[in-house]
């Protein structure tokens, strides 16, 4: 047998390099690149094996390790999956600083390779620098708390263990009903001892990456349920987007004139104008979508793991005879909510649907008359929630979307994630392509946006691609800047400047919490943050890291400076301080409920009222069997 003599680290490198994915006859490299910072932990060993791998296995250097993985989790999605990134870091705090990423691309399934260092498998002397010591377990390092948030965990303590765990982890990384952050700890030394490896093992190799057709009997079941139901609506989730199943949506759509709402991650399923399009679900959805779901008797769940902000806390489908009828690729997510379920691609089985259905079945005129009609309305708020009638004004939030929303095209990506910015953009955002929103809400993670934004530049070369930050998604993750500056990513960043947490400051006045710890200003002499706002300079800092920086105070200059920010070649930032006033108009407000227990007792008038209007609502609470 030929073998090849390598270090464990470099056989790594070279197998990585040997794997691809084919899907519809499209074949992509698996990963696509190596992210990495170096410590004693991983420069002799990973860190030793990407300089000799040259251009076989691109470097790109980063400045945070949560932030790598987001970057890496940024380029999987725009990749629709096919091709991922590894993650390389040192052990101790470089490794724990994965967590939070690969929580991220777990709950979002969405494919990374996670790699690393870790402490002497050979154990010469213990405890070794940022060693983790538990007494009753000679077996733990920290790199342990990766284990719940990896679909897919291994310790490679010997050399040829590497063979099966890395078929496994590629394995984990390709199916597309399991994928999401995959590690493989790597014990320091383990990663410099030589091993005579079979040849067979760098072999190129075409991972599949399936599209599990419907069972027979539960695609006449489910067509059987549209058949029946008189108000059916459809939620389209994340997974429309991974199977690249637009398309086959719109088609059935078009065939039984049923009405799609979105989730966040499915947003963009359908174009904003086209005639079946609601707009968003849930708790930061439309008031058309909302009011549908109010009167469904039949839910057709596509690609969604219907999270509490799309069931408005099991509160939104409130007819008594409601029924589920769920397509999605697990079964753990086709079964939720009593439904009937279609385990199947999202495509194939909306194709399968369609095919039945077509020139045979289509919603009552009425209905369709109704959401139209509904739809038109709301399209009239988000008109007014963008209108701009004083260029010399300081801009709402929502007319900042409203400018952007004149400015790009198809081609253009938003990226955000975290605080006011999702529930505006959902329910005001006028999608355009089935790329444009990347709004990562499943862990609605402050500071994914601006290295999630190079990832898909990364991945989307020719677009231009806006992350979307208050200044408290800023201060948590600006590292990466430096990354974008270094590669030369013409990434483009808006800064909206409204001095503290927002989002959190309106939720907190609406559970009784009176915005305590939410604003960002001077403690006054009552011991409260209720001074004059901290004196930060956000555009200066941006422009300390290396970007070109546009300040903007009135809505004329912010048009002006987006459209200059959109045309760059180079990282640029837009900085504008927007209009907080209650005096101002802005987005609608939440059209659904969402469950935050507020305290049950209290000494506070507002917390008192507040658990008034809790009580109401939970009521309204259902389980569907």
């Amino acid at each position: 047998m030929s073998t090849r003599r390598l270090t464990t680290a470099q056989a790594l490198v070279d197998f990585l390099a040997a794997q691809y994915t084919e899907r519809d006859g499209v074949h992509r490299r698996l990963i696509g690149a190596t992210w990495g910072i170096f410590g004693h932990g991983n420069v002799a060993g990973v860190g030793q094996a990407l300089l000799e791998a040259g251009d076989t296995m691109p470097y790109l250097q980063g400045r945070n390790e949560q932030a790598m993985v987001h970057a890496a989790v940024g380029y999987a999605r725009r990749s629709g999956r096919l091709s991922a990134h590894a993650v390389t870091t040192s052990i101790g705090p470089g490794a724990t600083n994965l967590v939070t990423g690969a929580a991220l691309a777990t709950i979002n399934r969405l494919p990374v390779l996670l790699l690393p260092g870790d402490t002497f498998a050979t154990r010469p002397a213990e405890p070794v620098l940022q060693q983790l010591e538990v007494p009753g377990q000679g077996d733990i390092s920290v790199n342990d708390c990766l284990r719940p948030v990896s679909r897919y965990f291994d310790r490679i303590d010997r050399p040829e263990a590497l063979i099966t765990a890395a078929l496994r982890a590629v394995r984990v990384l390709t199916d597309p009903a399991e994928t999401g952050a995959v590690t493989l700890a790597l014990p320091q030394d383990v990663q410099a001892e030589a091993y005579d490896w079979p040849e067979e093992f760098f072999a190129t190799r075409v991972w599949h990456v399936r599209r599990p057709v419907p069972d027979p009997q539960e695609l006449d079941r489910a067509a059987a349920a549209v058949r029946a139901a008189r108000r059916p609506l459809v939620v389209a989730g994340g997974g429309v987007h991974h199977s690249a199943a637009e398309e086959a949506l719109a088609a059935f759509a078009a065939a039984t004139a049923i009405p799609v709402a979105s989730t966040q991650a499915g947003k963009g399923s359908l174009r904003h104008d086209h005639p079946a399009d609601l707009g968003g679900i849930g708790h930061t959805g439309t008031a058309t979508a909302d009011e549908l779901a109010r009167t469904a008797d039949l839910v057709i769940g596509v690609g969604t793991r219907y999270s509490d902000f799309t069931t408005a806390s099991a509160t939104l489908f409130a007819d008594p005879e409601v029924r589920f009828l769920n397509l999605n690729i697990t079964g753990f997510d086709a079964h939720k909510l009593g439904a009937l379920p279609l385990v199947a691609d999202a495509r194939t089985a909306l194709e399968a649907l369609t095919g039945i259905l077509a020139g045979e079945h289509r919603v009552d005129p009425a209905y369709e008359s109704e959401y139209t009609g509904a739809k038109a309305a709301w399209e009239k708020r988000v008109d007014a929630a963008y209108a701009t009638p004083d260029p010399a004004a300081r801009p709402t939030q929502a007319q900042v979307l409203g400018l952007l929303d004149e400015l790009v095209t198809d081609d253009d990506i938003l990226i955000n994630a975290a605080g006011s910015l999702p529930g505006d953009l959902h329910k005001l955002w006028r999608t355009r392509s089935p790329h444009q929103y990347h709004v990562e809400y499943g862990y609605s993670c402050m500071g994914y946006e601006i290295p999630a934004a190079i990832g898909v530049q990364l991945a989307a070369p020719g677009s231009p691609v806006w992350a979307l930050v208050g200044d408290g998604t800023y201060l948590m993750n600006p590292t990466e800047i430096v990354t974008a500056v270094q590669q030369g990513l013409p990434v483009k960043l808006v800064v909206l400047q409204n001095h503290g947490y927002a989002s959190i400051g309106g939720l907190s006045e609406s559970v009784g919490a009176e915005r305590f710890g939410t604003a960002y200003r001077h403690r006054a002499a009552d011991g409260g943050f209720t001074g004059p706002p901290l004196p930060v300079d956000l555009a200066a800092n941006a422009a300390s890291l290396g970007m070109r920086v546009l300040r903007a105070s009135t809505v004329r200059e912010l048009r002006e400076a987006l459209a200059v920010a959109r045309a760059e070649d180079r990282p640029t930032c837009v900085y504008v301080e927007t209009e907080t006033a209650d005096t101002v108009s802005g987005p609608p407000p939440a059209q659904a409920w969402w469950d935050v227990p507020v305290a049950e007792t209290a000494t506070r008038p507002s917390a008192a009222r507040a658990r008034e209007e809790y009580e109401r609502h939970v009521t309204d609470r259902r389980s569907h069997l």
